[in-house]
Order: structure tokens, then C-alpha cells, then sequence
């Protein structure tokens, strides 16, 4: 080989090189969307726990991964112009904060990969086939665990032990309602409690349920939730004290807002969680191949101002079971 043609191929491979190298640096990070009908400070948590699952597997935003967040702010009415923004932006995965925020990106697209990272019933939503096999662009984390409507009767029963009768609210249209009430039903047999189910279908239907529970002289009230409710909640939480009657909430931004207590699977968990869905499809795995998983992680929160503003002590081993506990 001539000293010419060593040159050459010496020049050659130089330049290869260099227009990798600018390549790799030109090279775009992936991108995923965030989208949630809740504000920025009531989706701190799960927002942070997401970032902090990310950064665990490597991904450091601004670095090698971009993070557009849409937050509807309680006016679930923003968020198909929010959900169509990010499909518009080419994001590569868009992470959900709950089932309405879910529904809208199901609507706004069926090719970009959504990981919901919590919903109540991914099934009866329509988001998914089944649990095992989603099916379709949609997967993630649900918080349906048969056990909890059950468990939460069961904690009024201890903080509360001459409970006789309960308030239920709930709203018949949400899917995951059924199964929360059936469970309900199921536990207030084996306690002995007598249930009052109160339908919340619209905010002012909130006023009328606690007149109706205290006219029906309810002990306590146990709160389904859903889309109704969970923006009223801190309507709920001043009802509840102002008709002095100990509530249990199936969210903790319940008794952050001022209510007694919530038992819920982790949602800090789950956003951290969903951060290994959004891995591995960004590594090639389809949505319909990944499973729906179920929450692992439970947390039981107190409001002791809650309390004692009803006049309540709660009992010792109950506080002591307690992962967060409000002063």
C-alpha cells in the first residue's frame, strides 16, 4: 500500500469519525409528556417520584431525556387542547396522572405508547383489553387491589369502635365504583355496619349527601372518590369536620386538604414506577406487550388537626401503624 493511499484512507477515517462524533452530539434526546388534569403543586410528588424513577435508570432530563409537562389545573376541559399539544410535539411516550387524563390521551392518539401511571379500573375504563395482555398504545399502573374499600371500613371500625352506620359517596358512572362499593358491602357484613350510599354526581351534590348522612344519623363517612369529588376535596374535608363526622379518604390529598385519614396504594410508588414502562418502550418494547401492574405498595395517612377538631382521639395502635401523620 502506497504512502499516498495510506493518507487517504487516514483522511477518510478522520472525517467518519468527526461527522459521528457531531452526530452523536447533534442527536436529540428522547421525549415523553406528562399530562394531568390535577395543578403542579398537587402533582409535585408523583411528578418528582417519575423524575427520581427516571433518573435511577439512567435518564437525566436535559441530558439524555426532555420532559414536557401539561397540567389542566382542574379544568378538565383543557386537557384535549393539552393532550393535542403533545401529540403535535412528536413526544415519544406521554405519561398520564390519572384516568381522565388517560381517557383524553386515548382519544388524542392510538399510536403514541401512554403509560398510565394510576387508574382505578384500566379495564372497565376501556384503556385496555386486560390486565395481562393491554392489547393496544395504553399500559401502566392500576390502583385496583380488592382488599383496600374493605380495609378502609375496617380502619373506621378501629378508630371508630361503636361504628353502626356509614356514609358512602361515591359516583355510580365511575368504573371502578362497582368493585369499590361490592368490597364495601362485603366488609360491612363482617363488621356488622350499616351502609348509606350517597350519590356525587355534580359538586352541589356534595352539600345534600353530608345533610343526608347526618339526617340518617351516619357515625362516619367513607369516600370512594372519583372525578367529582377529588376537586372538591377541600369542601369534603370542611363538611366532614363542620358535621363532626371521622372520614376516610381513597387519596392522601384528602386529609392534605384537611380531612381525618386516607388508605391508598402509593402513588408516589407508582409515578416512580411507571418511569420502567416509560424505559422500556423508549428501548423498543410495545405498550400491548407490557402488563398492567398492580400496586405493592399501601400508605396510610392521619390528620391529628383533623381530630381534634371533631373532638376524636385516635387510638394509639392505629397511630402507630400510620405512614405520615399531619400535626
Amino acid at each position: 500500500m502506497g504512502k499516498n493511499t495510506i493518507i487517504v484512507l487516514l483522511v477518510g477515517l478522520t472525517f467518519a469519525y468527526v461527522r459521528l462524533a457531531d452526530a452523536q452530539q447533534t442527536k436529540k434526546p428522547p421525549r415523553i409528556g406528562y399530562l394531568t388534569a390535577s395543578t403542579p403543586a398537587a402533582q409535585l410528588p408523583s411528578s418528582k417520584a417519575l423524575r427520581e424513577g427516571l433518573r435511577e435508570l439512567g435518564y437525566i432530563e436535559g441530558q439524555n431525556i426532555a420532559i414536557e409537562f401539561r397540567y389542566a389545573e382542574e379544568k378538565p376541559e383543557r386537557l384535549p387542547i393539552l393532550a393535542a399539544e403533545l401529540v403535535r410535539l412528536k413526544e415519544e411516550v406521554i405519561v398520564t396522572g390519572g384516568p381522565t387524563a388517560t381517557r383524553t390521551a386515548k382519544e388524542a392518539t392510538n399510536t403514541v405508547p401512554v403509560v398510565m401511571s394510576q387508574d382505578n379500573d384500566p379495564v372497565g375504563n376501556g384503556f385496555v383489553a386486560s390486565l395481562a395482555r393491554p392489547g393496544g398504545n395504553i399500559t401502566g399502573l392500576a390502583t385496583l387491589s380488592p382488599e383496600l374499600s374493605g380495609k378502609r371500613l375496617e380502619l373506621l371500625k378501629e378508630i371508630v369502635p361503636k361504628l353502626n352506620r356509614v356514609a358512602v359517596l361515591g359516583t355510580s358512572t365511575n368504573p371502578g365504583n362497582a368493585q369499590g362499593l361490592k368490597e364495601t358491602e362485603l366488609a360491612a357484613k363482617a363488621f356488622r355496619v350499616q351502609l348509606q350510599y350517597l350519590e356525587v354526581r355534580d359538586p352541589k351534590d356534595i352539600e345534600i349527601a353530608f345533610r343526608e348522612a347526618s339526617r340518617e344519623r351516619a357515625d362516619a363517612v367513607l369516600v370512594l372518590g372519583g372525578p367529582v369529588v377529588l376537586p372538591q376535596r377541600t369542601k369534603v374535608a370542611e363538611l366532614a369536620a363542620k358535621n363532626r363526622l371521622p372520614a376516610i379518604y381513597n387519596r392522601p390529598e384528602f386529609v392534605e386538604a384537611g380531612g381525618l385519614v386516607s388508605y391508598s396504594a402509593s402513588y408516589t410508588d407508582m409515578s416512580r414506577r411507571a418511569a420502567t414502562y416509560v424505559d422500556k418502550i423508549l428501548k423498543g418494547t410495545k405498550p400491548a406487550d407490557l402488563p398492567v401492574e398492580q400496586p405493592t405498595k399501601f400508605e396510610f395517612v392521619i390528620n391529628l388537626k383533623a381530630a381534634k377538631q371533631i373532638g376524636l382521639t385516635i387510638p394509639p395502635n392505629v397511630l402507630a401503624r400510620a405512614d405520615k401523620v399531619i400535626k
